[in-house]
């Protein structure tokens, strides 16, 4: 059973996303929170698979929540909403330790999609949204040197696979690339998350780019 924790100010949002998910036999929403700081205290007391975080709260932004509920929760795997795709959001959300962004306008089962696979650890990055953040990374300059100390626990093959990640290769481009199956580029990145301590995948595009391993890789 997949445990979620609904995190909005707006009650009837909350309401309507509980009635989507809870008609899903594998999911279960364990708690509501109306605000950042009480999503804080829901998060660390209930432990639920799965927060589902709106952006713009009143008291504690919901960026500053999630940083704070990804760093003292492991296994706590949020996901942002909001009613506006911002660059600025998308680039925030996943360096706060966000496992997936996702539009709250997304149709239901884009939703339960989301909750199903970041439950599962592989974490939410659309192609689209990959680009995006890719391109924000460019135009930003870098955030700091390569850690080699973390780099170098890397065979050569997979600091190639995490390269492709941070470009935006799925499994199967990535073992296309790589000419590699699609199960083994699979095992190569849980061990590449394994290494780094990274939470998903999500976080490995993140590390991919502040390091420099995807300019290195060009």
């Amino acid at each position: 059973m997949i445990t979620v924790l609904l995190v909005d100010d707006d009650v009837l949002v909350r309401a309507g996303v509980r009635m989507i998910l809870e008609a899903e036999s594998d999911i279960d929403v364990v708690g509501e929170a109306g605000s950042g700081r009480e999503a804080i205290d829901l998060a660390d007391r209930l432990r639920p698979d799965v927060v589902l975080m709106d952006i713009e709260m009143q008291d504690v932004h919901g960026i500053e929540a999630c940083r704070t509920i990804t760093a003292s929760n492991d296994g706590v795997n949020v996901v942002m909403l909001t009613t506006f795709q911002s660059d600025e959001y998308l680039f925030e959300s996943l360096k706060s330790g966000a496992s997936g962004f996702l539009l709250k306008r997304s149709p239901p089962d884009e939703l339960l999609n989301a909750v199903r696979v970041v439950a599962a650890g592989e974490g939410l990055l659309a192609s689209s949204v990959t680009v995006r953040l890719i391109d924000e990374f460019a135009r930003r300059a870098p955030v700091s040197e390569i850690d080699r100390s973390r780099v170098e626990l890397l065979t050569d093959r997979e600091i190639e696979v995490l390269g492709l990640v941070g470009r935006g290769f799925n499994n199967r481009e990535i073992a296309e690339a790589t000419h590699m199956s699609e199960s083994t580029a699979k095992t190569h990145l849980k061990r590449i998350l394994m290494k780094l301590g990274l939470r998903d995948r999500v976080a490995a595009v993140v590390y991919s780019h502040e390091t420099g391993l995807v300019d290195r890789d060009r």
